[in-house]
């Protein structure tokens, strides 16, 4: 297999297309290579296919919705690297609605490597408490701000 040159705009628009996928739920997993690693907080590594579809499959029991604000998000491209920072907004399973300016959840950043139109490499950097419940641990969420 040789490599297919890809522009910084090609890469981005992986990136994006990426996002939009995993808000429908739907043909994400054509976007991978099939050795593909993803990392997920609370999750950790998934390497290759079977893996990386139990990480989304568990992933998105968290949701009943989700909708990542692509177009305010800030992307970096350097060679192969996408970098993604931006916000999101959503629904839990359990019917909890978040937002980025509302609470903790809804930033993040991702890592992703983009090579012949596929990733190849997403790890992913977010808190994984939509909903903000996971206060006891941390003494700094219970006081006054």
């Amino acid at each position: 297999m040789h490599d297919e040159p890809m522009t910084d705009e090609q890469r981005k628009a992986v990136a994006v297309e990426y996002l939009k996928r995993v808000d429908r739920g739907d043909g994400l997993f054509e976007m991978f290579d099939d050795h593909a690693h993803v990392y997920f907080p609370k999750w950790g590594l998934a390497k290759g296919r079977a893996q990386y579809e139990q990480l989304f499959a568990d992933l998105m029991t968290l949701f009943g919705s989700v909708v990542h604000e692509a177009e305010y998000y800030n992307y970096i491209v350097s060679g192969d690297t996408v970098v993604l920072e931006g916000t999101t907004r959503g629904v839990t399973a359990s019917g909890e609605a978040w937002r980025h300016d509302d609470g903790y959840g809804g930033r993040g950043c991702a890592v992703m490597e983009v090579r012949n139109f596929k990733i190849h490499r997403l790890f992913i950097y977010t808190d994984p408490d939509y909903a903000g419940k996971d206060t006891a641990r941390y003494a700094w969420l219970a006081r006054d701000r």
